[in-house]
Formats: structure tokens, C-alpha cells, sequence
């Protein structure tokens, strides 16, 4: 099947990040055709640093690498240097009602974090995502919870499209895993882990043993002492076991056993201690990435190539369907 997913480089890639978007990609790419992008052109419908943006595109290309993905086996590109990302997003843009993106969750609070900033890029950022998708006759599109929403939309754009101009895209799903979709704040249980926050609610993929320590020496658990799932209950607790099942490839059922009669300070230097053991590869790779930028800038470059062609063949069939060819 066609796979398509990305995400943006902007901010600090984080754990929640990798366990909810990148960590199911794995998988995938061992029996699916699958792009992965860096949807830079997202990146900035928010503020941001030019100066810092090739860097950060790097950075997340280093991570998808770093995590498993296979250039060999899967596309991965930065989504700018094709071009038809931009062209098939003005085209979907005139078939697309205002409504249907006002009405966007994201949009809603986002504009509602940076009232003075309110771009129309920001409201037609679900466009863009569904052109990213739609580009490539995608199939499947693994996300967080929170952008379920916009496949959505993705499928009733290319639904309405071809009601209108003759079946030209295939309809994609959305594919979201059950256990870690939505990994918490450490200092705030009941909220999503979030880059735009203070450093302290998220462990990124590049911390120090010592950072990650101290975050999690000081994330928020819960009253009593028993080490239990219970996001209702216990939301604190809840959110580090799910962390930490997701890490070890345990059942949260076993690790409430295995940690049974164990205080929170025990079961946080476990956690500690897995974390350090997972995430030193992201830091080597980081290093050796960084002292040979030419690895990431071929990779990158092969990618693009390999999705251009895919892309020029879904526009001209566009084209074509619309008149405009």
C-alpha cells in the first residue's frame, strides 16, 4: 500500500513525536511503498528563524534515519523542492468551502495562541496537507490524534474532486495507534506534550542523560503510591507507563506487576534509565550526521527525485481532468 506521513521541522522534536508518528512508520516500510516527508512548507505558517530553518531540516531528516528509516526501502524528501506540493494546493484551494477550515480544530487553537499572526496560510494549512497526500495516491496515512481531523478533510477534498472532475485521486485513511497516541506533558498530565512548550513538560530526542534525569526526576505523578494505570485517576502515572511500554516493548499489564509494592522514585529511575538507553542513538547519529552533511544532502536529493516523478504524474492527470491540459 501507499504510505504517506512527515512532519514538520520546526521546534524540538520530542519523544511524544517519535513514539506516536515516526515509531509505527518502521513497520510500514517493511511491506508498503512509503514517502516520508519534511513538510517544511508547514513549518512556516507560525513564526519562525530562517536562519535556522536548513538546520532544522536536517535535523529532522537525522531523526528519521536515526530512528530506522531506510532510504533504501522509503522516500524521504523535504517537501519545498517539489514543487507540486504548491501547485495542486492552489488547485484543491478552489474546491475547497471557507467553512469546512474554520471549522479545523488546529486552526481554531492556534490562531486563538497567536491572535496577532493569524495567516491565510494558517487556515489553508489543511489544504496543503491534503495536496502532500493526495500527490501521491496515497493510501494510508499514519498520524497523531491530532491531525486526524485533516485526513479527513484530505479524503472529502479528493471525495468532492472527483465527483466534480472524474476519478483522479485515491481516497487515503487515517491510521493512528491505539496505545501512545497522544503522549502527555511530564509536568502537565492532562495535556498533549508539545514543542511550543517550556522544555521541561517533554523529553526531545537529543537530551543529555542528565536532562533527562532531572525531567523526569521532576514530572508530575499522582497521590497515593501504587504504580497503576488510570488516566482518569492517575494521569501522571498513566502517561509515564505508557511511555515506558512503548520504549520497552512490555505491556503496561506487566509493568504494573513488575513494578508492584515499588515506589515512584524506583519506577522513575527505570524509566530514566531505558530513556538514556533508547535515545543515546539519536545523539551519536546527530554527531556523525552533522561532521558528514553531505550523507543527509544526498539522501534528501535522491528522495526528491524519486517523489518528483511520482508527483508529475498525479498533476498532469489533474491537469487534464480540469481542463487545464
Amino acid at each position: 500500500m501507499r504510505i504517506f506521513s512527515g512532519i514538520q521541522p520546526s521546534g524540538e522534536i520530542h519523544l511524544g513525536n517519535y513514539l506516536a508518528v515516526i515509531k509505527p512508520w518502521l513497520d510500514l516500510q517493511t511491506k508498503n511503498d512509503c514517502i516520508f516527508c519534511v513538510v517544511d512548507w508547514h513549518a512556516i505558517t507560525v513564526p519562525y528563524e530562517p536562519k535556522n530553518l536548513q538546520r532544522k531540516i536536517k535535523e529532522v531528516a537525522t531523526i528519521y534515519l536515526t530512528a530506522g528509516i531506510n532510504p533504501e526501502k522509503s522516500i524521504v524528501f523535504t517537501q519545498s523542492v517539489v514543487k507540486e506540493h504548491t501547485e495542486l494546493a492552489w488547485l484543491l484551494n478552489t474546491i475547497t468551502p471557507i467553512g469546512d477550515l474554520q471549522r479545523m480544530t488546529q486552526f481554531k487553537e492556534k490562531s486563538a495562541k497567536q491572535i496577532k499572526n493569524v495567516c491565510a496560510g494558517l487556515l489553508n494549512y489543511p489544504i496543503l496537507m491534503a495536496a502532500d497526500i493526495l500527490l501521491y495516491q496515497t493510501e494510508i496515512v499514519p498520524v497523531g490524534q491530532d491531525q486526524k481531523q485533516h485526513v479527513e478533510l484530505a479524503r472529502e477534498i479528493a471525495r468532492r474532486f472527483n465527483a466534480k472532475f472524474g476519478e483522479t485521486f485515491t481516497l487515503p485513511q487515517a491510521q493512528i495507534i491505539k496505545i501512545g497516541a497522544k503522549i502527555m506533558s511530564l509536568t502537565e498530565p492532562n495535556k498533549k506534550m508539545s514543542k511550543s512548550d517550556k522544555p521541561e513538560t517533554r523529553i526531545g530526542l537529543f537530551d543529555t542523560p542528565e536532562q533527562i534525569k532531572k525531567k523526569i526526576g521532576s514530572s508530575t505523578t499522582d497521590s497515593g503510591k501504587e504504580i497503576k494505570y488510570n488516566p482518569a485517576e492517575k494521569p501522571g502515572v498513566s502517561n509515564l507507563l505508557t511511555i515506558y511500554s512503548l520504549l520497552s516493548d512490555k505491556t503496561i499489564k506487566d509493568l504494573e506487576n513488575e513494578f508492584a509494592g515499588q515506589n515512584y522514585q524506583a519506577f522513575k529511575q527505570k524509566l530514566s534509565e531505558l530513556l538514556i538507553e533508547k535515545l543515546t542513538p539519536f545523539r551519536d547519529k546527530k554527531s556523525e550526521l552533522e561532521n558528514n552533511p553531505a550523507i543527509i544532502d544526498k539522501i534528501l536529493a535522491h528522495g526528491a527525485s524519486q517523489a518528483e516523478k511520482i508527483a508529475q504524474q498525479t498533476m498532469k492527470k489533474v491537469r487534464v481532468a480540469m481542463g487545464l491540459l
